[in-house]
């Protein structure tokens, strides 16, 4: 695994060692914390190629300065026979400069590693929760819904491939009053089904054309038997069966992303197991539950507002601005009531959780949080608990805005978007910007053949090195390793871009960040087609160099690992890695 014998992983250890060493002399104190201890390039390329913070870190618990650490330091490092140099900068950062058989013995590396190069162990297999999409099951998945897809399958990948045990879960909001709509929707299309002319959809009702198939479906299966009946007879077996076939829906729109759930949790079900009720009896017992009557809403004056006493959870306590009910005057679940309780359900089977919401779930992070650390902190261990929040995506074509999906009624479906650009482009450009930032998707511009759209610059660079693998094959040129002395400047430097590889995948797994691959991806393609782009104007920088064989058998065998860092990480998105385009 990547953790424990690629560039960066190998220098962590060495500069650990020689903390040891100084532990061992009595110059740190003994068990001195080296948690924050990093090594990265340094910000300019021109101080060197790695560089440490350690003397900085530790400078107090020595009982010195940061600087007269970092002679000692330096000075064990120096030993080192792949360290070239090592220089003390600024106030005590420490600048090493590498032998060029570091990079050679990196690339080789790859070659061995193969589709597991970046992977990493950092995660040492504890489980994580990750929640997303978990749309309304009322129609079909539209682009509300896509950014936070992608997001969430991204990042679950991105923390499998960090080391971590991942469960992909989806929460089915099937508990309601959009679900008793959605029956009655679904029972409207039952009846046309049969022959009868219903005419305009009532408002309130849902009056997509998705509903019809559903409609088609209950009428074979049940014939005329609910026609005309009391609602009473048909309302919960419409509800069950209109549920599972928009899941069904569901699942088929987001398998054309390439996305797949490991777990449906059903809101339903979790009401009918009690889980709310030992939620508010735990919360009641710690005083966090309390009966009490909500204030009337600020700014506003409503006639027919009445003082209720609610069951009302201390959100006060952690910062919001009022508590908030678990349960509404009828008796029935408030949204983060039951929310309250799956999540409860949740910790029991992970280590930590996180969600994958849309921005205008932005109000509710704070009480969520603070009832999830209260719960699982009942359960007798605290579980980490994070949530991402995600930005809309405004849809565009040519700038202007998008036009509205005719099968859906009233907004754009991710099936129509797989459709006209294809699952990679989408995926990819849902990661293009941070997720909390807003983004616009022209459907113009993600199938661009130019550097400005990076879904064809990345997967072109994979395409260019596939070419130039088969042109070398075709002249019977064999990429090799046994001439990386022949290498210049120009090679060396594309290894160090590529050799970021499992750094950025382990600093993308502890940020929870997937479209940090995404940024990587991008800067390592460029770099690729700016060596690519030497050869046109001089020949001799070219990867198959005309009468120079053992030359151009290492140049091949660098691009072609170059190409294996672009497709791990391709993968890691969800996005293939084209051979030709």
């Amino acid at each position: 695994m990547s953790e424990n014998n690629t560039l960066y992983a190998g220098f962590s250890a060495k500069i650990d060692a020689v903390l040891a060493a100084l532990e061992a002399e009595g110059v740190l104190p003994a068990g001195c914390p080296r948690n924050n201890v990093s090594v990265e390039p340094p910000r300019d390329a021109s101080h060197g190629d790695l560089a440490t913070n350690a003397a900085m870190v530790l400078a107090k618990q020595a009982k010195t300065n940061p600087r007269a650490l970092a002679e000692l330091i330096v000075e064990k490092l120096s030993a080192d026979p792949f360290v070239t140099s090592a220089e003390i900068a600024g106030p005590g950062f420490i600048n090493l400069r590498l032998d060029r058989a570091v990079w050679e013995i990196e690339l080789d590396q790859i070659a061995g590693q193969g589709a597991d190069y970046g992977k990493s162990a950092m995660g040492a297999g504890k489980r994580v929760n990750v929640e997303y999409v978990s749309a309304n099951p009322t129609g079909p998945m539209h682009m509300g819904h896509c950014r936070g897809a992608v997001v969430g399958d991204a990042l679950a990948s991105l923390l499998e491939y960090a080391g971590h045990d991942v469960v992909r879960e989806y929460y089915v909001n099937d508990a309601g009053s959009q679900v008793d709509t959605l029956a009655r929707s679904a029972h409207l299309r039952y009846r046309e089904a049969l022959g009868e002319d219903i005419g305009e959809i009532p408002a309130g009702m849902y009056p997509g054309d998705y509903l019809v198939p559903v409609g088609k479906l209950l009428a074979d299966k049940f014939g005329d038997q609910f026609v005309g009946k009391d609602e009473a007879e048909w309302l919960a077996l419409f509800k069950s069966e209109a549920v599972a076939a928009m899941m069904d829906q569901i699942r088929a729109d987001l398998a054309m992303l390439g996305i797949k759930h490991d777990v449906f949790a059903s809101e339903a079900e979790l009401q009918a197991a009690g889980k709310p009720e030992e939620a508010e009896k735990w919360l009641r017992a710690h005083d966090l539950v309390y009966d009490g009557i909500l204030e009337q809403p600020k700014g506003k004056v409503l006639d027919d507002w009445e003082p209720v006493e609610l069951p009302l959870f201390r959100s006060t306590k952690f910062g919001d601005d009022q508590d908030r009910p678990i349960r509404k005057s009828d008796g029935k679940w408030t949204y983060f009531g039951a929310d309250l309780a799956y999540h409860m359900q949740k910790a029991e089977g992970a280590d930590e959780l996180i969600d994958i919401w849309g921005a205008d779930h932005a109000g509710t992070v704070k009480r969520i949080k603070a009832a999830v650390a209260a719960l699982s902190e009942g359960q007798g261990k605290p579980i980490p608990f994070d949530v991402k929040l995600v930005q809309m995506v405004q849809l565009l074509r040519n700038g202007e805005p998008a036009k509205m999906s005719k099968r859906s009624g009233n907004f754009v479906t991710i099936a129509d978007m797989v459709e006209e650009v294809g699952k990679d482009v989408v995926r990819f450009s849902m990661l293009t910007r941070k997720p909390d930032a807003q983004m616009d998707f022209d459907f113009a511009k993600v199938v661009e053949t130019s550097k400005e759209n990076p879904v064809f610059y990345v997967q072109y660079a994979h395409a260019r090195i596939c070419s130039t693998m088969r042109k070398a094959a075709a002249e019977g040129i064999v990429p090799t390793a046994d001439n990386m002395d022949l290498m210049g400047d120009d090679e060396l430097a594309l290894i160090k871009q590529a050799a970021q590889f499992p750094r950025e995948v382990e600093a993308a797994a502890r940020a929870r960040e997937p479209h940090r691959i995404a940024f990587f991806l991008y800067d390592l393609a460029s770099a690729f087609h700016s060596y690519y782009n030497l050869g046109n104007d001089d020949p001799a920088k070219r990867i198959i160099v005309a009468q120079q064989p053992d030359l151009s058998s290492a140049r091949l065998f660098l691009v072609q690992q170059i190409g294996q860092v672009l497709k791990n990480g391709l993968a890691l998105l969800g996005v293939e890695a084209v051979e030709e385009l």
